[in-house]
């Protein structure tokens, strides 16, 4: 398998594989039917960071009532669901993964800087997640056992997820598929369980205030934005698994069932707990808020769960296919790693509030122009038509650098960073359009225009 993958001239496709086994090469076989990738999307799409982000809106951390929060999840979520479509037609077309879609606008070694930007916030996301819940694990043994040692319990958590993520595609799917059901009852019923016993408090705190619909509004839908864009540039990892005969219409319809319900329940319940109980730490906040040790306990097991289901999707599986490119390791040794890189995060001081908020501010500013760049790329420059002996070929005419990517993620950025708020946004034009002039120029990347419209 290796040997294939680094020929220099791509001229095999990858009919099936066993659990545990990935490669980059074009995947033909498709395991995930409509019913499975729904749900594989369900399971991944619980982020504790929807439930840190939700709370973030709301006083006392934010400015938005409830209704505004509620449209500005909507809307953030539907951008991200008609995204991940338009990025992820390349993967499902030729069943490429995202580092190799990303040579025909950044070159082969120019595809090491999107995969690396992509893979560090997967990589710190592990530790986050991991460390979050080993923090419901060990409040569980409190309450149970009255024993308390997170250290220990953060490493165990640790070890399970690399476990489960070096299953590879196979297993994850029957991970994602059988814990989205867990799940999506334990959503429901925490969402009815704080209803019901706080709606006055509600009202009083979230729905009777004036809120903003200004820069407050708009940046919200970009926070939610923010935790998914990483899944926009690399969804082709999981679009080359869908069923090739499904149109792009399914697919959006999919993204959208997967993600708006999922981030609504998660991103509520956050801020309708925050808003109670002036917390967003998930673990200090039902701990204040629900009395019933059994309810309690249920609570603690569904973020622990949730956690394992976004990690081996979103973020064990991107940045090991990036080390797999860049350093030409196997799939499971590439897992192994990005577990150990997680450790080194120091996930305790990223999930205080402000850390958390800039972190996924920061990010967002440079993962807008990746997406642009790329879209621009497939769509206007290659007409939808990729040469895979072009992408594979480590000696042809995308072995290097093509810089119209390069100089089009900083373009973007800069113009992010002028107001992070809305950095998402407001980098996409013109990095999508400075990628294209410099394409069409072909003065600084002439190489890249053969196999191009424009070549």
């Amino acid at each position: 398998m290796m040997a294939m993958e680094n020929s220099t001239v791509h001229n095999e496709v990858i009919t099936d594989k066993g659990i545990g086994e990935e490669s980059l090469l074009p995947q033909e076989h498709r395991i995930m039917n409509n019913t499975s990738y729904l749900l594989t999307w369900l399971g991944g799409c619980v982020s504790i960071g929807t439930f840190m982000m939700g709370a973030s809106l709301v006083p006392p951390a934010g400015s938005l009532n409830l209704l505004q929060a509620l449209l500005a999840m909507i809307i953030g979520n539907t951008v991200i669901a008609i995204g991940l479509t338009i990025n992820g037609r390349a993967g499902h077309q030729y069943g490429i993964p995202f580092i190799v879609q990303s040579r025909s606008s950044f070159g082969i070694k120019g595809s090491i800087v999107p995969g690396f930007i992509r893979a560090v916030p997967a990589v710190i996301w592990f530790g986050v997640q991991s460390w979050v819940g080993a923090l419901a694990i060990n409040n569980i043994s409190i309450i149970l056992f009255n024993y308390d040692n997170l250290v220990l319990f953060f490493i165990i958590f640790q070890v399970i997820q690399i476990i489960m993520s070096a299953l590879g595609f196979k297993g994850i799917k029957w991970i994602e598929n059988i814990g989205s059901v867990f799940i999506l009852c334990s959503l429901i019923y925490m969402f009815y369980y704080i209803n019901t016993n706080f709606q006055t408090v509600i009202s009083e705190k979230l729905i009777n205030i004036p809120g903003s619909w200004g820069l407050e509004f708009w940046g919200g839908t970009t926070a939610f934005l923010g935790i998914y864009t990483t899944m926009m540039l690399n969804v082709s990892d999981y679009m080359r698994e869908f069923n090739k005969e499904a149109k792009p219409s399914i697919a959006t319809i999919i993204h959208w069932l997967a993600i708006v319900p999922a981030t609504l329940f998660m991103g509520l319940i956050g801020l309708m707990a925050s808003g109670i109980t002036g917390e967003w730490d998930p673990i200090i906040l039902f701990t204040e808020l629900i009395p019933n040790k059994f309810v309690l306990v249920l609570a603690l097991m569904f973020i622990a769960i949730s956690q394992i289901t976004t990690n081996v999707l979103n973020n064990a599986l991107p940045p090991s296919y990036v080390l797999m490119d860049i350093f030409k390791l196997p799939y499971r040794k590439s897992v192994i790693i990005v577990g150990l890189l997680s450790f080194l995060t120091f996930p305790w001081k990223i999930t205080t509030q402000g850390a958390f908020m800039l972190f996924v501010q920061f990010y967002s500013a440079f993962l807008g122009p990746i997406f642009a760049v790329m879209v621009t790329d497939y769509y206007f420059v290659r007409k939808q038509k990729l040469d895979l002996e072009l992408l594979y070929n480590e000696d042809g005419p995308y072995k290097d650098i093509n810089w119209a990517g390069m100089i089009a993620i900083c373009v973007g950025a800069v113009v992010a960073l002028i107001e992070v708020q809305l950095s998402w946004y407001s980098s996409l034009i013109p990095a999508g359009l400075t990628y294209y002039l410099l394409m069409k120029s072909g003065k600084t990347s002439k190489s890249f225009l053969k196999g191009s419209n424009m070549g």
